[in-house]
């Protein structure tokens, strides 16, 4: 009996001394060079998450073993460290699986365009995370969330930074800012979703519905499962080594573009979530139809200005959390707790995303999906806020002042005076 609880009590001291043994490894050397991120063959319906409480314990990950083998076996870093040259794949697009409507209100454009190139976007780059970080720092600009500290983001907040350990890249998506295909280039550089047992070298090649399947990518938020209360700690030493970006969008035309995709569109989960109780709050029909099809054939839909009011009422939020398509772009990706190396705009999306591929070193094995040209433009604007009493303009941009401001965007002084 003494000498099988010796025996367990060694085993529990030698897990502990080699978990140990990995997070010094990974401090020290790096993580760029491990790819944890299980290929998988088909994505599946990701599970809950159960809480993981303070005095829980740690559950080693799966990964564990196959982790220790790459980390004591000699060949291991050589093997992972190994580039293939490859030439960047061929893009075909093929625009006709989406209807006239939906490209119409979406606005894709897959004509080529060639992304040149011009010789201050290295300075462009460093002002835009100077003003990132200036006013970060600087008091005089006050939002919810502004000073609270790394660890203290709940993880459900962190399910938008997608990790490519391959590459040692992290990348928050923004809805409505080209999120599909950077999700797409991830899986490409990952290699986390296979075609008849092969990654996708294509990024068009991958279906939209496993390009937003959450289980296809690897996130923050699902780091406790695989390392439990090292997650956060291993969470900061990729934050710290990895490059981490984001693409943003002024504010107002973001909001535009997830008017016009989630409500012009026929989307029946939209329409039972956030149009029904749209309808009856604020164009008093007490009884909606009970489907988007009935409701549009009946000419019933909800008005930018019943979006805008939404937005502004005080009882959306205390429901739940804003919707990710019109959520601020500081409560889905912490401008002001993670240090972004680079930020790319949708205005400037073709040299941008050239531009950050050659940062990444991957611009010799993949190229940007061809263009987005989201009509949805700033022009716009005046006349999509003609409608909307100049008070709630002002509101609205109260709500979101955070983002045009972190982010360089200008304040639309026209449609915020009388």
């Amino acid at each position: 009996m003494a000498k099988a609880r010796l025996f367990r009590l060694w085993l529990v001291l030698g897990s502990a001394l080699m978990i140990l043994l990995i997070i010094v490894y990974w401090d020290n050397v790096g993580t760029a060079h491990f790819y944890l991120h299980t290929a998988l063959s088909r994505p599946h319906s990701p599970e809950p998450a159960p809480t993981l409480g303070q005095g829980d314990d740690l559950q080693l990950p799966s990964e564990a073993d196959p982790l220790l083998n790459k980390i004591l076996s000699p060949d291991a870093e050589t093997a992972l460290s190994r580039k293939k040259t490859e030439p960047p794949p061929v893009l075909v697009p093929s625009p006709g699986a989406r209807s006239p409507m939906e490209e119409s209100v979406r606005g894709y454009d897959w004509s080529p365009h060639d992304a040149q190139s011009s010789p201050d976007q290295g300075q462009q780059q460093a002002e835009r995370r100077r003003v990132l970080q200036g006013f970060c720092a600087n008091a005089s600009l006050a939002f919810p969330t502004k000073e609270r500290a790394f660890e203290d983001i709940p993880n459900y907040e962190l399910n938008h930074l997608i990790v490519d350990d391959r590459h040692g890249i992290i990348y928050c998506y923004v809805p409505k800012v080209a999120c599909t295909n950077w999700k797409r280039v991830m899986i490409v550089l990952s290699g986390s979703l296979l075609e008849r047992g092969a990654p996708y070298r294509d990024p068009l090649a991958i279906p939209r519905e496993h390009v937003h399947n959450s289980s296809t990518h690897l996130t923050f938020n699902k780091f406790w499962r695989r390392y439990g209360r090292f997650s956060r700690h291993l969470m900061k030493v990729k934050l710290q080594k990895y490059t981490k970006f984001l693409f943003v969008r002024d504010p107002f035309v973001r909001l535009i573009s997830a008017f016009r995709s989630k409500f012009q569109l026929e989307n029946d989960e939209f329409y039972r979530k956030f149009a029904m109780p749209m309808l009856r709050r604020y164009a008093n029909h007490s009884s909606p139809p009970a489907s988007v099809s009935q409701a549009f054939r009946a000419g019933l839909k909800v008005t930018f200005a019943h979006f805008i009011q939404y937005l502004l009422d005080p009882h959306t939020e205390t429901l739940a959390p804003f919707n990710e398509h019109w959520r601020q772009i500081y409560r889905l990706c912490h401008p002001c707790q993670i240090d972004y190396d680079f930020v790319g705009k949708l205005e400037t999306l073709d040299d941008d995303a050239a531009q950050l591929l050659k940062l990444l070193k991957v611009d010799g094995r993949l190229h940007f999906p061809p263009s987005y040209r989201n009509r949805t433009a700033s022009s716009w604007e005046e006349g999509w806020f003609a409608g909307i009493p100049l008070a709630w303009r002002r509101q609205l941009y109260k709500l979101y002042e955070a983002d045009f401001v972190l982010f360089g965007y200008p304040k639309p002084e026209n449609l915020l005076r009388d």
